[in-house]
C-alpha cells in the first residue's frame, strides 16, 4: 500500500534535508578534539589525535607503540605555557615534535626523534600545546615555525587561527 501524496512528498523532504545535513556535517566538524588542522605558506593538513590532557596521559604519550596511522598523532595540552622537555622512552617509532605557543603558532619542530633515545629533546620556555606525528612527515608537508595550529582546547579569543562559529 502506497502512502497518500503529502506523505510521500513530506519523507522525499526528509532525505534531502537529511542528506544535505551529511554533507555538512564535516564543514561542520572542523573544530573538534579529536581533530588537529594545521596551516601554513605550505598549505594546510589534517590529524586525527589522542589528547594528552592529563599528567598520566601525558607521561605515557606514544611509547610502546609498534606504529601510527600516517594522518594521526597526539596532542599533548598543558594547563598553561611552560618549559618543555620530552625524550623518546619507550617509544619504538620515529617522531616529528611540533612546539605550540598558546595562540596555536608553532614555534619549533623537532624532526624524526630517534626511538628508544634517552637524550632531552626540549621545547621551549614557553609551550602550552605538543603534537607529536610520524617522523619525518613534518618535513615532507613544510610544517615549520609559524605554521598554526586550530584545535577547540586554544583558547579562542587569542587563538592565531580560532574555530569557526556556527
Amino acid at each position: 500500500m502506497n502512502p497518500p501524496e503529502p506523505v510521500r512528498r513530506s519523507m522525499r523532504c526528509l532525505v534531502v534535508a537529511v542528506s544535505l545535513l551529511l554533507v555538512a556535517l564535516p564543514a561542520m566538524a572542523q573544530c573538534r578534539d579529536g581533530a588537529v588542522e594545521l596551516r601554513g605558506d605550505w598549505g594546510s593538513a589534517r590529524f586525527a589525535v589522542e589528547l594528552a590532557d592529563t599528567p598520566e596521559r601525558r607521561a605515557e604519550g606514544l611509547m610502546h607503540r609498534e606504529s601510527m596511522p600516517l594522518s594521526a598523532g597526539m596532542l599533548f595540552l598543558y594547563p598553561e605555557p611552560q618549559p618543555v622537555s620530552f625524550w623518546m622512552r619507550n617509544t619504538l617509532i620515529s617522531l616529528d615534535m611540533i612546539f605550540i605557543d598558546r595562540r596555536g603558532r608553532v614555534t619549533r619542530v623537532h624532526h624524526e626523534a630517534i626511538p628508544l633515545d634517552e637524550t632531552p629533546i626540549p621545547g621551549g620556555d614557553a609551550v602550552q600545546y605538543v603534537l607529536e606525528i610520524n617522523g619525518g612527515l613534518a618535513a615532507r608537508l613544510g610544517i615549520d615555525a609559524g605554521s598554526e595550529m586550530r584545535h577547540p582546547r586554544l583558547d579562542q579569543d587569542i587563538a592565531a587561527w580560532p574555530c569557526e562559529t556556527g
